[in-house]
């Protein structure tokens, strides 16, 4: 699942449609709001998207990897204030994740740390980045007449299949009641399962408590955190970033990065890119022979999160998204550095 720039895709969501149950293999005749909404694509992009923003709901999620899978419990609830979510990871040490529209809490109780930062990606099961029309100019949707279950819920098959290899495909299980995203699959070009992420068990509805959205946890002697980040402009430092087709630049910051072995803080800067649907980070620092050796140049896979690294002049570039690896190799080869232009009228 992917970590990092969120822009919240507002819409109405549409009324809900009545619905008798079928076995995953029957066929149906389309009648749910999913399938009405398939001639107008980015309205269905939207409604799913409101679906995740404007609804209530609890549940137990779980995210594959390759062999690896982490259950995560949610619970999302929306009011006066606008969205609340609790997620607890319930394999392996607790993790914590507490987020208040943009602004988010990562809590490590084994460590007693608060992370305060901002949201800049959507999770699951939220769905844009960015304005549906941005996404459809690379993918095309289609929306399949079978229906599944998951998590014990009738739900609609929906396949955003990219229309180049800069991308990967997407395999959608939408709840048919409601527009709930209940399982998400990122496919390859051969149309094989990179990763997935999926409810097991889930409840909507306005009857909620509240209360399940705080932290369980007392922090108030934790170590707490906060990103030291401001806005920079990398053209201005000299930066050219040739970008993947497709790709626009919502994002770019200079960062404090944690000590390395006990090492001093660095400044890293990062640009965040998105397609409307995924997210690519190009971060860009000063090349340090002691740490850039490992790992090397070169692509790095983690499922459907690719890394690759290069070196530029003085500066080693890593870029990191939920998109093939030939994708972050363009970019990284595309990125380009000159001294930058002085201000005119400034001091001598």
């Amino acid at each position: 699942m992917v970590v990092g720039a969120a822009l919240a895709c507002g819409g109405a969501l549409a009324k809900q449609a009545a619905q008798q149950p079928a076995s995953p293999a029957a066929s149906v005749t389309p009648s749910d709001e999913i399938s009405r909404l398939a001639q107008t694509p980015a309205q269905l992009l939207t409604y799913i998207q409101t679906a995740a923003e404007k609804q209530d709901y609890q549940g137990v999620f779980m995210y594959q990897q390759g062999e690896n899978t982490q259950s995560s419990r949610m619970v999302h609830v929306v009011d006066a204030s606008g969205e609340r979510e609790r997620v607890e990871t319930l394999d392996g040490q607790p993790r914590i994740y507490l987020r208040h529209n943009n602004d988010v809490q990562y809590l490590q109780p084994d460590r007693k740390t608060v992370r305060h930062d901002s949201r800049h990606t959507v999770r699951f099961p939220g769905l844009l980045q960015s304005d549906p029309a941005q996404v459809l100019s690379h993918y095309k949707l289609k929306v399949l007449d079978r229906l599944n279950r998951e998590a014990g819920r009738e739900c609609r098959v929906v396949l955003l299949e990219p229309r180049d290899s800069l991308r990967y495909g997407l395999r959608l299980c939408v709840d048919t009641q409601t527009g709930l995203l209940l399982k998400e699959q990122t496919l390859d070009s051969a149309r094989r399962i990179v990763e997935q992420v999926s409810f097991s068990s889930v409840h909507l509805g306005n009857d909620m408590d509240p209360a399940r959205v705080d932290s369980t946890w007392d922090t108030h002697d934790w170590k707490v955190l906060r990103p030291v980040m401001k806005p920079v402009d990398m053209a201005a430092q000299g930066w050219h970033v040739g970008m993947p087709d497709g790709f626009k630049t919502i994002m770019e910051v200079a960062r404090q990065m944690g000590p390395v072995s006990g090492g001093a803080a660095r400044t890293v800067s990062q640009m965040v890119l998105s397609d409307g649907l995924v997210a690519i980070s190009l971060f860009i620092e000063p090349y340090d022979a002691s740490r850039h050796r490992h790992p090397p140049a070169g692509p790095i896979h983690h499922g459907a999160i690719n890394i690759y690294g290069k070196r530029v002049a003085g500066y080693w570039l890593t870029a990191l998204g939920e998109v093939p690896v030939v994708t972050l190799e363009r970019l990284a080869n595309a990125v380009q550095h000159a001294a930058p232009k002085p201000v005119v009228g400034a001091a001598h």
